[in-house]
């Protein structure tokens, strides 16, 4: 349907703690929402969605509480609900551009593109330089045009230069045609995984591997990486090939890239963690991962690759700087520690 695939199209913005929000003088989140935000990572939303309640009952005004609790009822399809808690960010914060992009994503899903046209608008005029509100506005600017080609063609069939047009729009979000009354029917939007925020990793740490937290329920597989011998050059191409798996949905030989003592997020369990992997990577209907490595450091059988990650997946875009830690082992290096943020 048409807002199915705009929305796997659109970019939604997920919680970053508080990169949202920095530099706007708002402070840091309450324990409270520390703790929603950890049960969202989990995937308990309804968990996170009480905790994060009852943060708000102690500080109403908490922009941070405020906007997890719109992803979390996102993600939980109350998509009504989500609009108006973004909405009302947008009131108490007109500064802050995510609510409003967030906003309009929501409306898109609802085939409500004037009001996602609006959103998007009012977003870059906070913020100027917001790179996704401008990708959103234009894809919606696409919408709207096939849209008027649609009703020129119903009204003039023999009208080529509609029909050309309209294919180049379809071309674009692979649309096939569409009745304009589907374009009313609500499709819920996906959002991303909140970022980790493990402590930063020690590259004088003993490298040895320890025994893995829990059993892998995922069959793993060794990776096909042409090593060179030069430690660096090898690490760099071992993070290329563990993106590449991870965008071809490859979940045997992505997992098969984390050590056994890979540290998992919040202390989850290694077979649940493999699972919940799986359950994020296999139904997406394209996934593109694009890494820029930024620096390179290897002491021993240590190394450590910072780089760039943008991430696309259906309605989900990511853009931020992440940290791999791999440790030597065998002929292999294996993911150890993961960590996302500056």
């Amino acid at each position: 349907m048409l807002t199915a695939n705009l929305s796997r199209k659109l970019r939604y913005v997920a919680f970053a703690c508080v990169a949202c929000f920095s530099g706007t003088g708002i402070a840091g989140p309450a324990e409270d929402t520390k703790d929603a935000t950890k049960l969202y990572q989990q995937g308990k939303l309804d968990q996170a969605l009480s905790k994060v309640n009852s943060a708000l009952a102690q500080q109403p005004k908490d922009a941070q509480g405020r906007f997890l609790k719109g992803l979390i009822l996102t993600e939980l399809k109350k998509g009504t609900d989500a609009i108006q808690v973004f909405t009302g960010l947008t009131e108490d914060y007109p500064e802050l551009p995510e609510p409003y992009n967030n906003l309009a994503v929501l409306y898109a899903g609802q085939g409500n593109y004037d009001k996602a046209k609006a959103a998007l608008e009012l977003a870059i005029h906070t913020h100027p330089s917001y790179a996704t509100a401008y990708e959103n506005l234009g894809d919606i600017y696409a919408q709207l045009a096939r849209r008027s080609y649609d009703k020129a063609l119903q009204l003039d069939k023999g009208n080529l230069t509609a029909q050309g047009k309209l294919s180049m729009v379809k071309d674009i979000f692979n649309l096939p045609k569409v009745a304009a009354a589907d374009t009313t029917k609500s499709v819920p939007t996906q959002v991303a995984v909140a970022p980790k925020t493990d402590p930063k990793a020690d590259p004088k740490a003993d490298p040895k591997v320890e025994p893995a937290k829990a059993a892998s329920t995922t069959t793993t597989k060794t990776a096909n990486v042409a090593l060179s011998g030069n430690a660096s050059e090898d690490a760099k191409t071992t993070v290329l090939a563990w993106a590449k798996a991870w965008a071809a949905k490859d979940t045997a030989a992505y997992l098969g890239f984390y050590a056994p003592n890979f540290e998992t997020p919040n202390g989850m369990a290694r077979a649940a963690w493999e699972a919940q992997r799986k359950e994020r990577i296999e139904p997406k209907k394209l996934i593109t991962v694009d890494v820029k490595i930024i620096k390179t450091s290897v002491q021993g059988n240590v190394a450590m690759v910072v780089f760039r990650q943008i991430y696309r997946a259906d309605a989900v875009k990511s853009d931020n700087t992440k940290t791999l830690r791999l440790v030597k082992t065998g002929d292999r290096w294996l993911i150890s520690t993961e960590r996302s943020g500056s």
